[in-house]
């Protein structure tokens, strides 16, 4: 094999780590010692969002480079499942080793994914995922929606313990390759600080939920009073089984297994240092999306506010600025250009099929707010598509067939003032509303791209046995883990 010049690649992806968390954020309450030294030795991408804001979409535009309307993984039944071409195919075939450690939430790894090998991988159930989702038109009752307020509190989950054991199979996995010149890639993908909302005693016990903050509007009269959110809410219903108690238990449950979390990554970095590898490395920490915590009336993920929509993105080692706070909007599909320009497998096709840019370039450059980030939703709760676009200090989300929200996150960082409502006529808004329309459609048609989107899953229900087969299908909150699955697998036999 020749040689190939370039350096290494340790992407660390976290799960449902909302993009304030961090205390290099500014976050005055959580702690995480391991992400914030990351990113005093290189950069933090301050305005930075998932393609999709749900995880098993996300993961795949995240593997493909391209918007979520592009590869037709439209939801949390349509999984990745090796086609389009994912990055890390482009790595490999070209003589890059690359490794996932993980939660992928692929459809299996039966399918060649592009990796080189797959550790500990949790794909999505049964290869199939989450079919109720796909039922938009006359959605049934979530029954799975209380469990989010019945798992908060202190201990350990099958979620912890599969973190534990990624984080091991990390460390171990980057001791054996501490000789190895030829650059490789490694894809770590914790599960963590995702429900259950059960954190580890001493992570737990680090917060007090007497002190935590409570969550944006959190009266009810603050809340949104839109169309299709109401609908998401309603589909989506977790507030309703919180109570204030409650809700601060689940910010402390969460807060704790942020820092659980940050202390596998600081793990994971220290075996990376030990290993010798670390001044030829490009580490990069992303999360797949953020979390409502109760904000706007909102758990979990799937609207278009910051804490669903934006994710934390921290980019170190070398080319990568140190100590720089980074304004140029980015997107998650810049990864793909990301590996391809750290590891140095260029080509002419890799420009065309992953249309992103690096972050490194990005954080090399003068800061561009005018750059344009795009993020969609056709999952479950949803009536419609929606579609977010975000420049400068504005965010235009538009739903097709309800009225439209433009905000100015200078002005209203929490999103509370929706300024395109009918009959305003400031002419600063008309003309941001104007123009985010405008740039959404330089991407897309919402519209063709919703009735495509809608034909695919009305095949998909066909294909899956109609719609009682999706009704009936397992049900869950959250994915079961590799030995969650296999013992559900064991059952389902007997």
């Amino acid at each position: 094999m020749n040689s190939i010049k370039g350096n290494n690649l340790l992407v660390i992806i976290s799960d449902e780590h909302r993009k304030d968390a961090m205390g290099c954020a500014g976050h005055p309450i959580v702690k995480t010692p391991n992400l914030d030294a990351l990113a005093a030795r290189g950069s933090l991408y301050e305005n930075a969002y998932t393609p999709s804001p749900m995880c098993v979409p996300a993961r795949a535009s995240i593997a493909c480079g391209q918007y979520v309307h592009q590869i037709g993984c439209w939801d949390s039944a349509t999984p990745y499942h090796g086609k389009p071409k994912s990055w890390m195919h482009h790595l490999r075939d070209r003589g890059v080793e690359v490794t996932a450690i993980g939660k992928l939430h692929f459809r299996s790894s039966q399918d060649d994914n592009g990796f080189t090998e797959e550790l500990l991988p949790m794909h999505v159930v049964g290869g199939i995922g989450w079919p109720v989702g796909l039922l938009r038109e006359n959605p049934p009752d979530f029954q799975s929606a209380p469990e989010l307020a019945a798992d908060i509190g202190s201990g350990t989950s099958a979620y912890t313990d599969y973190d534990h054991a990624i984080t091991e199979t990390a460390c171990d996995w980057l001791q054996a390759h501490a000789n190895t010149s030829n650059p490789w890639a490694a894809f770590v993908s914790l599960v963590s600080p995702h429900y259950p909302l059960t954190a580890p005693k001493d992570y737990y016990d680090l917060y007090d939920a007497a002190t935590v903050d409570l969550p944006i509007a959190h009266d009810q009269a603050l809340r949104p009073q839109h169309s299709e959110l109401r609908n998401i809410a309603r589909f989506f219903d977790y507030d309703r089984y919180f109570d204030e108690r409650k809700l601060r238990e689940a910010k402390v449950a969460y807060y704790g297994l942020t820092t659980f979390m940050d202390n596998c990554v600081g793990r994971v970095l220290s075996a990376l240092d030990k290993a010798g590898q670390a001044e030829n490395t490009v580490v990069v920490y992303i999360s797949d999306h953020g979390d409502m915590l109760g904000d706007q009336g909102f758990w979990t993920k799937q609207v278009m506010y910051d804490a669903s929509v934006g994710v934390p993105m921290i980019a170190a080692g070398p080319g990568i600025p140190k100590g720089k706070r980074v304004k140029t909007g980015t997107n998650l599909i810049d990864l793909a250009a990301t590996a391809i320009d750290v590891t140095g497998v260029h080509d002419g096709q890799a420009r065309s099929v992953f249309p992103g840019e690096s972050l490194r370039l990005i954080a090399m450059k003068e800061d561009d707010r005018n750059r344009t980030v795009f993020s969609e939703y056709h999952d479950g709760g949803s009536t419609t598509g929606t579609f977010m676009v975000r420049w400068d200090e504005w965010k235009f989300v538009y739903y097709v067939g309800h009225d439209p929200q433009l905000f100015n996150l200078i002005n209203d960082p929490h999103e509370l003032n929706n300024l395109a409502y009918k009959g305003v006529s400031d002419p600063e808004i008309l003309t941001a509303w104007k123009e985010g329309e405008r740039r959404l459609r330089a991407i897309c048609n919402p519209e063709d791209v919703n009735a495509r989107c809608l034909v695919d899953q009305k095949r998909k229900i066909e294909e899956l046995g109609g719609v009682d087969a999706c009704k009936n299908a397992y049900m869950f909150n959250h994915t079961p883990t590799p030995n969650e699955q296999r013992a559900i697998e064991e059952d389902s036999a007997l």
